[in-house]
């Protein structure tokens, strides 16, 4: 899929923004973590959250999440303000540290994912037939359908990774939040996430924001890039940025990216 084809179809998705927030300040233990924050995400974006570490990029996930209360501002989510949103099966979360659990808890891959159907109205109840359709289609997106059975503790660090994403799809989500989801994995396992990060944001509409340090994939692959280090600086990923510019906002003057687009070829495009 060419560049072309992917301007397209997002050119075709809702104008409503997937979050906007203005002049949002976050605090934590009293600092400032995130300061007179102002940006948009749109529907069908894919969004790479890059900066330096203890810059605040957590904490902002976190506020858009309602999880950490804002001190001065605003957010909305798909139009609406988050003190009054109530559709939070449309917004899919991975934690950092998702994959710190027991590696010897007795559950299949499959069952794990399928805890992503638990909530407020199926606590108490059995999966239904439609739940575990729901559950069996995610593993299909995510390649996981041979590892259904597997144990958990049995899976490598990229599996892992991957199978957490499903939890995370199937509850259908319209937006896909992700807190550093390749920590500690090879960088050819990397570029398989990413590219399957990329799938779910143009073939399902999936609007996907990743906190990544690989700055190399961000300007590859994704439509937007995020920096965040106190302030938030966010500009649209397109062959006439210069990387450079925008990094040095949060990384500072002596930073410099080398950054080679041709090494993108088939990757820019987001093919």
């Amino acid at each position: 899929m060419t560049t072309a084809d992917t301007t397209e179809i997002r050119a075709r998705r809702p104008h409503v923004p997937a979050v906007r927030a203005e002049g949002l300040t976050v605090k934590r233990e009293g600092e400032t973590a995130i300061a007179n924050a102002s940006f948009t995400i749109d529907q069908g974006e894919y969004v790479g959250i890059v900066g330096p570490n203890g810059g605040g990029k957590t904490t902002l996930l976190l506020s858009l999440l309602g999880l950490l209360p804002r001190s001065e501002g605003s957010i909305h989510l798909f139009g609406e303000p988050i003190d009054s949103f109530h559709q939070w099966n449309r917004i899919a979360y991975v934690a950092q540290d998702a994959l710190s659990f027991d590696q010897h808890f007795p559950l299949t891959v499959r069952e794990l994912v399928a805890l992503g159907r638990l909530g407020p109205h199926t606590l108490g109840r059995r999966l239904r037939a439609p739940d575990w359709k729901s559950v069996d289609d995610a593993l299909a997106v995510m390649d996981l359908t041979s590892l259904a059975y597997r144990r958990i503790g049995h899976l490598s660090g990229g599996q892992k990774q991957r199978v957490f994403v499903a939890k995370a799809l199937v509850r259908n989500p319209s937006l896909l939040l992700l807190d550093e989801p390749v920590t500690g994995v090879d960088a050819h396992t990397q570029e398989k996430f990413y590219r399957k990060l990329s799938d779910l944001n143009v073939r399902r509409g999936i609007t996907v924001a990743v906190v990544s340090h690989d700055l190399a994939a961000v300007f590859c692959r994704m439509s937007s890039v995020m920096c965040v280090n106190r302030e938030v600086h966010m500009a649209a990923i397109t062959e006439d940025l210069e990387p450079n510019d925008i990094l040095k906002k949060v990384y500072g003057e002596h930073f410099h990216f080398v950054f080679h687009r041709h090494q993108c070829q088939g990757v820019f495009g987001r093919d």
